[in-house]
């Protein structure tokens, strides 16, 4: 009975929160392992540090892979589709190995150590690149002017330092950004609404990054050669690592709690085993851990949805129980938080697959439409051509605009209208981001019908025709892969951060994935129902517009499902949480 008074207490809201001003108590510690002093260590000060490290990151990321359909092309001599695909395959991976680096810093190693570890991996993949265009034995031709066939030496140099920039951005890129998270207490007001905008000005930072990589060190690529913008790169990434690891005195650390499978496994064995057991006549009456003998983490409310698993929580010895928990297995009785985690994370699923649409549209900013501004006139001015790959920066301008727009103007409204502290739901705003995807997509497809329409009375349409399309798909990314980024880093187990925002890339990754399965069948399907493919080796005798429309129509299609799963879905409950009432 005085466990469920305590809980109906908690999930009603009438425990305060943030009661210790000085002190952070969220089973954080500081450099030294002790409770971090609040006025000295988190917040935007440790942020700072780490938003830094990433616009840095970022510019290496997007400045390697920005132009690398058209390495693949002009310098390995790939054809259109095997170049797309390779690109997509390495984006692919880059996007999915995050799922292991964030298990690993998650389980055993913790995320400030593994952006570490990850970093030196980095550098020495970007290494790797700049030695294999300066070391003459590893260079593509020994007269690059004359140049039919790259030496093989130079493509496996070449691979491999490619998939060691994969391996590096594994680890790096989910715990940067959760340690970023980490930063920011959840249990004081102040702190929990601040870290609501850490995530707008992380992607700010991105985008910044972004806009280096795609002009900077794409014009350098045209002008002086692959050879020197890889070394700026790398050296971009060293910086990196400096900077980083200057913060170290004023960061918060969540240590490793050991593999967060374990607890899903044994919620899963537990109700296997009490399946024919009755359910309780009150939910309040489920097992659960008294607040005050909780050490760390949070724990969460009780709901009705996937009821099965509450099996696992079941108290079969009342007796027992409260004589002494020194013989009930972990295997045969869980908490209903633990429950509650597993449930989050299987609820995720849905959300997760509708997502990878939008990952499929966001995969063409860096393939066609780079391919098809290579075949435009890239004339902006007199005098001044551009490279193709530096259109793709008006994705990052489009961002940059509506993250603005929904920092400044947009949050302020809503959180005025609604009277909470989030404005609108999460899902609500990736929702809403999927809309452009679908405007993205049909305007590229009528883009390139003018332009095949022009290619053949021999006109060269101009490149800033592609403007509104990387325009638009930017402005929706503002709103979906920031607002994924902050769904999977909030909505999972505390325990499971990392992995959080390593499933958030995987959906970039998986789309990528996806595009080249796609482009594969189409290939397939168009040449055996026409006798011509929809992606032939010259662009002007491709029906890339048709392969636009269809990822118009399919986007369409899954915002409905995404919407259906939306309206119906349950986010994370914190006991004890009390939920911040804006005034007018």
């Amino acid at each position: 009975m005085e466990q469920e008074m305590e809980r109906r207490e908690r999930c009603h809201g009438e425990e305060g929160e943030g009661g210790d001003e000085e002190w952070v108590h969220d089973s954080s510690v500081d450099y030294k392992g002790r409770i971090p002093l609040r006025a000295s260590t988190g917040a935007w000060r440790a942020a700072s540090f780490i938003i830094t490290s990433e616009l840095s990151e970022r510019m290496s990321y997007f400045g390697l892979s920005t132009d690398l359909i058209n390495y693949m092309s002009k310098v390995l001599h790939q054809d259109l589709k095997t170049a797309a695909k390779n690109v997509n395959y390495w984006a692919g991976v880059t996007t999915v190995m995050p799922l292991l680096g964030g298990f690993l810093a998650d389980a055993y190693t913790g995320r400030f150590y593994t952006v570490l570890l990850s970093s030196f991996i980095y550098v020495m993949g970007l290494s790797l690149l700049t030695m294999s265009q300066f070391i003459p034995r590893l260079k593509p031709c020994s007269d690059m002017k004359y140049c039919g066939q790259p030496k093989k030496i130079h493509e496996v140099v070449f691979y491999l330092g490619l998939y060691c920039v994969s391996l590096g951005t594994g680890g790096h890129k989910p715990c940067l950004e959760s340690f970023g998270g980490d930063q920011f207490d959840d249990n004081h007001p102040v702190e929990r609404k601040k870290k609501m905008s850490y995530f707008n000005w992380w992607n700010f930072a991105l985008c910044c990054g972004l806009l280096a990589g795609v002009t900077v060190i794409v014009y350098v690529d045209v002008s002086v050669g692959w050879g020197v913008s890889y070394l700026i790169l790398t050296l971009s990434m060293a910086f990196t690592i400096l900077t980083f690891y200057a913060g170290k005195a004023f960061y918060r650390y969540q240590l490793p709690e050991g593999s967060p499978l374990t607890p899903m496994l044994q919620v899963l064995v537990a109700a296997i085993a009490k399946r024919n057991l009755p359910y309780p006549s009150n939910p309040d009456l489920l097992y659960e851990v008294p607040k005050s003998h909780k050490s760390k983490g949070k724990l969460l409310c009780h709901t009705n949805k996937l009821r099965f698993l509450d099996k696992a929580a079941i108290i079969e010895d009342m007796d027992a129980l409260q004589a002494g928990m020194k013989n009930q297995s972990a295997w045969r009785l869980v908490t209903v938080t633990k429950v509650e985690e597993l449930k989050l994370v299987l609820n995720m699923i849905p959300i997760w697959l509708t997502t990878l649409t939008f990952g499929l549209c966001v995969a063409q900013g860096s393939t066609f439409f780079i391919k098809q501004g290579t075949t435009m006139n890239r004339k902006i001015i007199k005098g001044v051509t551009i490279p193709s790959g530096s259109i793709y920066s008006l994705s990052a301008v489009g961002m940059i605009i509506s993250v603005a727009i929904y920092e400044r103007i947009l949050v302020p409204l809503l959180r005025r209208a609604t009277r909470t502290e989030r404005g609108i739901k999460i899902l609500q705003r990736i929702g809403f981001g999927m809309i452009f995807s679908v405007l993205s997509m049909t305007t590229a497809a009528m883009v390139e019908r003018k332009r095949l329409r022009l290619a053949e009375r021999e006109i060269a349409m101009n490149v800033l025709w592609l403007a509104p399309q990387y325009l638009i798909l930017g402005f929706g990314d503002g709103f979906t892969l920031v607002g994924l980024q902050e769904y999977f880093y909030d909505q999972v187990p505390d325990s499971m951060r990392s992995l959080g925002i390593a499933f958030y890339l995987s959906v970039i990754g998986v789309g990528n994935f996806y595009s080249s399965f796609l482009i594969t069948a189409v290939d397939h399907a168009t040449e055996m129902s026409s006798g011509r493919s929809w992606f032939r080796e010259d662009l002007n005798n491709s029906r890339l517009d048709n392969f636009y429309w269809l990822l118009a129509a399919m986007s369409a299609l899954n915002l409905c499902v995404f919407v259906l799963l939306a309206k119906r879905y349950s986010y994370k409950s914190v006991e004890g949480r009390v939920v911040v009432v804006v005034a007018d």
